[in-house]
C-alpha cells in the first residue's frame, strides 16, 4: 500500500509522523531564532557601511543557519549529534553542557516540544493532505516569528513575506479560502494596522507598533481571508492587554515600556484560521442574533 494511502487510512500514523517531524523542525527553529537576528544585524551594518562610504572592514567569519556548527556559547564545545536530539538530549544531559556544565536554556526543549505538539494537532485537525502540510509550514513560521519578536521586538521580512506569498499560493488552489478573499485579506490586514499606526502617531506623536505587525496581519489575512481579521485583532488585543499587564508588573516596568504585539497576533491568527467560523457562530448565537 502506498504511503499516501497508509496515512489517509490510518490518521494516527500521520499524527505520529507529524509530531516527530515537528520535534526535528523545532530543533532547527532554535537555530533560526538564535541566529537570524544576528545575521540581519550583520547585514544591516554592512549595508550602512556601504551607504556611508566608510573604508572596508576585515571580512567577518561565515555566520549563517548552517555554519558555524552549534556550540556551547561559554566553552565553545561543539554540540555532537547525540547531544542534539530534540527534548531527549536535554533530559539526558540534565539541562547542562556536557563539557562545562553550564545550564542550557529551557527555551530549547520547550520550543521543540511545542512544535511537536502543535504539529501533531495540525495533523489530527486537518487529516493527511495539502491543507495539513501548508498549515504545518505556517505553524512553524509563526512559532519562529513569535519567539524572535518576543526576544528582539523584530518580525523579519525574510520570514513574514515568503509566508504571505505561500498563503496566497495555497489559496489559489482554494485550500483554506477562495483566492479573492485571501487577496483582500492581505490588503485589509496591512491597511487596518497601518491606519491605526498613523492615527495613534498623529494623536500622540509616538509609534504605537512596529511596521512588522502590519505585514504579519497581512500574512494572516492571506491565509485565512479577510473574515478572520476582526476576530484576530480582537483576540490579540485582549490577550495582549492581559499578558502585557502581567509582564509589566512582574518586571516592575513602566506602562510606556514597549511590548511586542507579534506573538499575540500570531496566536490569535492561528486560532482564527482553525476555528474562526465556529467562534463567530457561537458569538452570534450567544447574543441572540443567529
Amino acid at each position: 500500500m502506498p504511503l499516501n494511502d497508509i496515512l489517509t487510512v490510518y490518521p494516527l500514523a500521520f499524527v505520529v509522523i507529524a509530531a516527530v517531524v515537528g520535534l526535528l523542525v523545532g530543533s532547527f527553529l532554535n537555530v533560526v531564532i538564535w541566529r537570524l537576528p544576528k545575521m540581519l544585524e550583520r547585514e544591516w551594518r554592512l549595508q550602512a557601511h556601504d551607504i556611508l562610504g566608510l573604508p572596508e572592514e576585515t571580512p567577518l567569519p561565515t555566520y549563517n543557519l548552517l555554519l558555524p556548527h552549534s556550540q556551547c556559547p561559554r566553552c565553545s564545545h561543539r554540540i555532537r549529534a547525540w547531544e542534539n536530539i530534540p527534548v531527549l538530549s536535554y533530559a539526558f544531559l540534565r539541562g547542562r553542557c556536557s563539557s562545562c556544565k553550564t545550564p542550557i536554556s529551557k527555551r530549547y526543549p520547550l520550543t521543540e516540544l511545542a512544535c511537536g505538539l502543535l504539529s501533531a494537532f495540525i495533523a489530527w485537525h486537518f487529516g493527511f493532505g495539502w491543507p495539513a502540510c501548508m498549515a504545518l509550514v505556517l505553524t512553524w513560521g509563526l512559532v519562529a516569528m513569535s519567539l524572535i519578536d518576543a526576544e528582539h521586538q523584530l518580525l523579519p521580512d525574510v520570514l513574514v513575506l515568503p509566508l504571505m506569498w505561500l498563503g496566497l499560493i495555497a489559496n489559489s488552489f482554494g485550500l483554506f479560502v477562495p483566492l479573492q478573499e485571501a487577496l483582500w485579506g492581505a490588503i485589509a490586514g496591512y491597511t487596518a494596522l497601518w491606519s491605526v499606526f498613523w492615527l495613534f502617531k498623529l494623536v500622540t506623536g509616538k509609534d504605537g507598533m512596529g511596521h512588522g505587525d502590519f505585514k504579519l496581519l497581512a500574512m494572516l489575512g492571506a491565509w485565512g481571508g479577510w473574515q478572520i481579521l476582526p476576530l484576530t485583532i480582537l483576540l490579540a488585543s485582549l490577550v495582549g492587554a492581559v499578558i502585557g499587564v502581567i509582564l509589566l508588573r512582574m518586571r516592575n516596568a513602566k506602562t510606556s515600556t514597549p511590548l511586542p504585539f507579534g506573538p499575540y497576533l500570531a496566536i490569535a491568527g492561528w486560532i482564527a484560521l482553525l476555528w474562526g467560523g465556529q467562534i463567530t457562530d457561537f458569538y452570534w448565537q450567544f447574543v441572540g442574533l443567529k
